[in-house]
């Protein structure tokens, strides 16, 4: 990775071979992602952003430029931001943010904060805990694999086109009122069905129909 300084006049032998280490000001970006930082003396620079500087530099910013010569300099620092209100964080390739000897990493915003990824989102942990005032989860299909599921909450609204259940033992409890509105019931029990209450009634506009080999009244 050469670069190489942008000189009206090319500089001597010894000179080339002399560390740079100075702060400028940046100028702009050539098409081949190249960095031009302008120093005190006017001179415009050509440079790569080094490794290890992950703040992504931008147009009028303060920034420190180092090399071993004239012929490997690299933008190393950004020192002022001409607008500190935005900062963004980059590295090329796989970025891994970890921590050592059980140590906690934290990631905090006085503001929005947002996970984005282009392909896949993965959580992995013994144990998870989520706390909202207000959430709001929109996904075109979501699959679920969960032992022992538990839902607590005051309301609980469901809207579906179909509905499909399956368990080998299903219970609810009901303290108060359990109505159903639909346009036609179908239930069918291949063994017994009981229906009993201190009251029952059982009513039908135009038909009602019992059928079966025996009935048994009172």
């Amino acid at each position: 990775m050469n670069v190489v300084a942008l000189h009206a006049e090319p500089p001597s032998r010894a000179q080339a071979q002399e560390p740079v280490h100075f702060i400028g000001r940046l100028a702009g970006f050539r098409a081949d992602g190249r960095i031009l930082v302008e120093d005190e003396a006017g001179t415009t620079w050509a440079c790569r952003r080094a490794a290890s500087c992950l703040l992504v530099p931008r147009t009028g910013d303060t920034v420190m430029l180092s090399g071993p010569d004239r012929l490997r300099v690299y933008l190393i620092a950004v020192i002022e931001q001409a607008d500190p209100s935005a900062s963004r964080i980059e590295a090329a390739g796989d970025l891994t943010l970890a921590t050592t000897r059980g140590g906690n990493v934290s990631i905090e915003s006085d503001a929005d904060l947002r996970l984005h990824g282009t392909a896949m989102l993965q959580m992995r942990a013994e144990r998870a805990e989520a706390r909202f005032a207000h959430s709001r989860l929109t996904s075109e299909a979501a699959d679920a694999t969960i032992g022992h599921l538990r839902l607590v909450g005051k309301v609980f609204e469901s809207v579906a086109d179909r509905v499909v259940q399956m368990a080998r033992n299903a219970l609810r409890l009901v303290d108060e009122t359990d109505r159903a509105r639909v346009g036609h019931l179908d239930q069918e029990a291949t063994g017994t069905v009981r229906l009993h209450g201190q009251h029952t009634v059982v009513t039908g506009q135009d038909l009602v129909k019992v059928d079966a080999a025996q009935i048994h009244m009172g």
